[in-house]
């Protein structure tokens, strides 16, 4: 039991930049508090103590802000950034060495007693905000994007984003990888594409010697510039 701890401990301080000492990790993480606690319910739940389970699951969300059913299995080294809003279902699956971000939700899809959340695999990281919900697997070296609805399956090393969530990349290695802010965008990148073939037009418009005016489709050209820095600001193409 005390190896693991020291595992625990050890895993926030390589994935936590903010830790400090091992005091402050072991009095100060509520992510950390919140697998220790879990563990201790899930120990009950699996020994048929079902009320026992609950019950300290409860006690768990009220200290840490994370909601983890007792019945749902937690791998090692997991961490839990910050965690509050953080919620995991009963039938959910998380394997090893799993990052995920406050305001998470593996959630379930059907009233049946069944598997009915997620499975997900090892060294996947999981952005802040983001849904993973239903009976699916989410493979080995994922990442899901912040603010992601992932309702479909996600092959092992693939990127996900959106809403719903699609895989944008393949082939990602495991790596303690904490940015957020290089995620591909598909639909700026659609848009982009449409204003690329949209300048080509015009210059070949223009080569023919035939006034722009005439292929103003609903305002769009005159708009065009506003387009552009909407997605040019706001998705960093």
């Amino acid at each position: 039991m005390f190896e693991r701890i020291k595992e625990d401990i050890q895993m926030v301080f390589s994935r936590d930049p903010a830790a400090r000492s091992t005091l402050e990790v072991v009095l100060c993480s509520p992510g950390l508090h919140a697998i220790w606690i879990h563990r201790l319910a899930n120990w009950f739940w699996t020994r048929n103590h079902i009320f026992w389970g609950r019950f300290i699951s409860t006690i768990n969300r009220f200290l840490t802000g994370v909601e983890i059913h007792p019945g749902a299995k937690i791998g090692k080294r997991v961490l839990i950034d910050h965690g509050m809003g953080v919620v995991v279902g009963e039938t959910a699956e998380i394997g090893e060495d799993v990052l995920i971000y406050q305001g998470v939700v593996l959630g379930g899809t059907s009233l049946e007693r069944k598997k009915r959340h997620p499975t997900i695999g090892n060294g996947v990281v999981i952005g802040s905000g983001a849904k993973i919900i239903g009976n699916i697997k989410i493979g080995d070296c994922c990442k899901i994007g912040a603010g992601s609805v992932v309702l479909k399956p996600a092959p092992p090393g693939s990127t996900v984003v959106g809403i719903p969530g699609r895989i944008v990349q393949e082939k990602r290695k495991c790596a303690i990888d904490l940015d957020h802010g290089q995620l591909p965008d598909p639909v700026a990148e659609v848009i982009r594409l449409i204003l690329q073939r949209q300048d080509e037009l015009e210059k070949e418009i223009k080569d023919l010697g035939i006034s722009t005016d005439i292929v103003k489709i609903n305002g769009f050209l005159s708009k065009k510039s506003e387009i552009e820095e909407i997605f040019t600001e706001g998705a960093g193409i």
